[in-house]
């Protein structure tokens, strides 16, 4: 049994705004029912172009009802640009949370409310498929819809993804593919960290070097009766040397990556390699 919260249970019981808008400016359809869940949206503006009238019809469990119920109650009184800014992050907000494997419910939301606005600005129908490539074919997910949840939701493993859109939740192969994405994601926006740091002179290089294996290094190694000196730093090579017990450590080498490298890796640069003299 999921856990809801009063609100999701009592849109759930009592949904608003199910049905069709009669003749209306804009109609979505999101989800299908090969995948269980599917969400026809529709809404109407008034003289004023906010829009006066938003309806639903889903075939779903609670959530993609409460989901539904809750998004007709957030879009009515808003012009389409304002609705356009709706988030499914918004709609969970709205109803106070959602279980994380029912996330997708709320995602749902979204896509109907983009294809909505799509009609209304084009008369056309959206089709999703049209930007990107089908990644997961059991719930017809394509490659930019898995990288744009990925990265708005900041999503971290294809459980998250699946949680997320279903992608993943079928037959799972396309699992490898999910996770390539995600790694993808990762590094790009762990690139944009980077390139956000202030660049280091070499000298404030060297003096963070220092401070990294003074306070996260050698602590490390002499619990073991070992130590290590810094003994050049050319660009982002760092050349070390053991002292002690590490000297004659069989296991000095992975010492060297696995402790050293990684700290001065995560604490300076990850360009950093250290080499042993």
């Amino acid at each position: 049994m999921w856990d809801y919260t009063d609100k999701v249970t009592d849109h759930f019981k009592n949904p608003r705004n199910v049905g069709a808008v009669e003749d209306p400016d804009g109609d979505g359809l999101a989800g299908s029912l090969a995948c269980g869940d599917a969400l026809r949206l529709t809404f109407k503006l008034n003289d004023e172009k906010k829009i006066c009238e938003a309806k639903f019809q889903t075939f779903g469990c609670a959530s993609a009802i409460a989901s539904s119920s809750a998004l007709t109650e957030m879009l009515i009184g808003k012009t389409v640009e304002e609705a356009e800014e709706i988030t499914n992050a918004d709609i969970i907000a709205f109803l106070g949370e959602l279980p994380k494997q029912k996330v997708h419910c709320s995602v749902m939301g979204r896509e109907a409310l983009e294809a909505a606005i799509y009609n209304f600005r084009t008369g056309k129908k959206l089709d999703k498929h049209i930007d990107g490539e089908v990644i997961c074919h059991c719930f017809g997910a394509t490659d930019k819809e898995i990288e744009k949840i990925t990265r708005e939701q900041n999503l971290s493993s294809a459980e998250d993804v699946t949680n997320a859109c279903k992608a993943g939740g079928g037959c799972g192969q396309c699992i490898p593919e999910i996770e390539g994405i995600i790694n993808k994601v990762i590094g790009e926006e762990q690139a944009k960290e980077d390139d956000a740091k202030p660049k280091l002179t070499q000298l404030q290089k060297i003096k963070l070097i220092e401070e990294t294996i003074d306070r996260q290094v050698r602590p490390i190694l002499r619990r073991d009766n070992g130590d290590l000196e810094l003994h050049d730093v050319d660009g982002d090579k760092v050349f070390v040397k053991f002292v002690g017990a590490c000297v004659s450590c069989p296991v000095s080498s992975v010492t060297l990556k696995d402790v050293v490298e990684t700290q001065l890796k995560d604490a300076v640069s990850q360009d950093i390699v250290v080499e042993a003299v």
